[in-house]
């Protein structure tokens, strides 16, 4: 650790998540400071690092990594960028909060964590932020207790306004759908076995080429089935919505937040833009847990398992979308480090 009383975290990449981390962390979380941003945008990441005391702007990560007063590091530049930036810190033996994706493919995720293991211990945290969500939690914190006996169900809808027309269909699986394939193995506490992708005839809102919506069922390796609705193109805002039904009863969250109007005949509420929106304080408690959890030499959270596990999860539900067939997930044995 440095001579500075905060953790001196470093941020690549300076766009959209990038900037909101280096913001939250100047002005919402405790413990830490910004004393790096990095972009290949030079003129951006200097933007940023001169309105930050202390701030230093870089272009090449492992610059950054490499500079003394660096404790730890938020990797939130594009996913194919990753492994590097992943392998960098590892060998400084940096802790890592890494924006989802760990790496966009199952074989790159796996190099990370066979880097990890070579360390000996944690050091990586991926940002699946519903683990901080607190209806997540509830649900979560429901289901480990039993209340409802076991779970033999668990219904998900996500539902987004629009989509840019660069969108593709791997991308309903790989940028939205893998946040519910890491929230049903993080409810259960079961691996994904096999997915298969439904398709219903597409909504005249998505862009050209693209099949929307689609159903994508998960069976795990505990015997329960996991349905997903990815709606990406629903006009009416961002919605995220899971029903889990147990034995002896049924938990759902979602269905509403914030105040409830009845004015002029009419009565609702208001929905969410975007997932910045809904999450806004989910992120907020990922990013402190994750200061508090270094300053005290710990790593927790979803890892480097989670993380190769989820991008496994979506390569059989990219083939599955694409070959109209049930397709089994392929995972190593689980190291003892992730147990």
């Amino acid at each position: 650790m440095t001579q500075h009383a905060a953790l001196g975290v470093a941020v690549i990449g300076t766009g959209r998540m990038g900037a909101d981390h280096v913001r939250r962390i100047t002005g919402v979380v405790s413990g830490a400071r910004v004393s790096a941003v990095v972009d290949i945008d030079a003129g951006r990441a200097k933007g940023l690092a001169d309105g930050i005391d202390g701030c230093t702007a870089y272009t090449d990560p492992a610059t950054a990594l490499a500079a003394d007063d660096v404790d730890a590091v938020i990797i939130a530049s594009p996913g194919p960028a990753h492994e590097a930036a992943l392998l960098t810190a590892l060998e400084h033996d940096l802790p890592v909060l890494c924006e989802k994706p760990l790496t966009p493919d199952a074989a790159s995720a796996l190099r990370v964590l066979e880097a990890e293991l070579r360390l000996g211990h944690r050091r990586v945290q991926v940002g699946f932020m519903r683990h901080y969500d607190a209806e997540y939690l509830k649900l979560k914190s429901l289901l480990d207790s039993g209340e409802l006996g076991r779970p033999l169900m668990l219904h998900n809808r996500h539902r987004n306004a629009d989509v840019l027309p660069y969108f593709t269909e791997q991308m309903l699986i790989n940028d939205s759908v893998v946040h519910e394939m890491d929230a049903a193995r993080w409810l259960l506490g079961q691996e994904i076995t096999a997915v298969t992708v439904l398709k219903p005839r597409p909504s005249g809102n998505a862009p050209a080429g693209l099949s929307d919506p689609q159903f994508v069922v998960m069976e795990t390796d505990g015997g329960v089935l996991v349905d997903v609705e990815i709606y990406a193109n629903c006009r009416f805002g961002y919605q995220v919505q899971a029903e889990a039904v147990c034995e002896n009863g049924t938990a759902r969250i979602g269905e509403a937040h914030g105040m409830l109007v009845n004015s002029a005949g009419r009565w609702g509420g208001s929905v969410a833009r975007d997932f910045v929106e809904r999450f806004a304080e989910a992120y907020d408690r990922e990013v402190q847990a994750w200061v508090d959890a270094t300053l005290r030499g710990e790593v927790t959270g979803p890892g480097c398992w989670d993380g190769y596990a989820a991008a496994a999860v979506c390569e059989a539900g990219v083939r599955a979308q694409a070959e109209g067939r049930r397709t089994e997930v392929g995972l190593i044995e689980r190291p003892a480090l992730y147990r």
